[in-house]
């Protein structure tokens, strides 16, 4: 088996969504001043690789630690859109692989924006899918969908219909996924565990995908 990391470091001064604060790690306890290290970590629910919970965009959603555990892990389908010119994401580009869809828990899209990490450009211009593309997969029974960019909505949007659509039928929403070029099958196993938190709107994770 073939284990592969997924996730971004944490780390102060790293990317954030626009108007957030980037986390805080303090050295709270030294060698020199307790004998031991620890540090105190301050940070969004929404930082660096993390999944959004339907709690975190619908009122009556369900929060992370309502659902169960098997929801953080499954078979997952890759779909390479990093060649494709297009910003948008149509029902046309994902229906040749409708009978794939309807045999796996995750679908993550590929589109090759985790290169630009750390750049202005991560946050311009992302492929990112059309209302209609997102209704459509809304109808197969998917466990959460993966992006390689800061968010399943374009970054124009304001309403964040594309998370709502999904959301609502509790799909959730993995964001920040990079080293999607490391995965060679077009299947693999993916596990994106939270923090066991309460009332959770979303969490980091560490997402690794496993090839055997």
């Amino acid at each position: 088996m073939k284990i592969i990391d997924l996730t971004h470091e944490i780390c102060q001064g790293m990317p954030v969504f626009p108007g957030t604060e980037p986390p805080v790690l303090l050295d709270a306890n030294t060698f020199e001043n307790s004998g031991f290290r620890e540090k105190k970590i301050s940070m969004y629910s929404h930082t660096g690789t993390h999944i959004d919970a339907p709690a975190h965009m619908l009122k009556e959603g369900v929060s992370l630690d309502r659902l169960d555990i098997s929801h953080f892990m499954g078979e997952a389908f890759i779909f390479d859109f990093s060649k494709n010119n297009s910003k948008q994401i149509e029902i046309e580009d994902l229906k040749p692989y409708e009978d794939k869809l309807k045999h796996t828990d995750f679908l993550i899209i590929k589109t090759g924006w985790d290169q630009y990490w750390g750049d202005d450009k991560y946050y311009e211009d992302f492929p990112a899918l059309s209302l209609k593309a997102a209704e459509w997969l809304a109808e197969f029974n998917l466990k959460g969908l993966g992006v390689d960019s800061i968010s399943i909505d374009p970054m124009s949007s304001t309403d964040f219909e594309v998370h709502k659509i999904l959301l609502a039928r509790n799909i959730l929403s993995i964001e920040n996924l990079t080293n999607l070029d490391s995965i060679k099958g077009e299947r693999f196993t993916l596990s994106i565990l939270p923090l066991k938190s309460r009332d959770a709107d979303g969490s980091p994770v560490r997402a690794v995908a496993m090839e055997f």
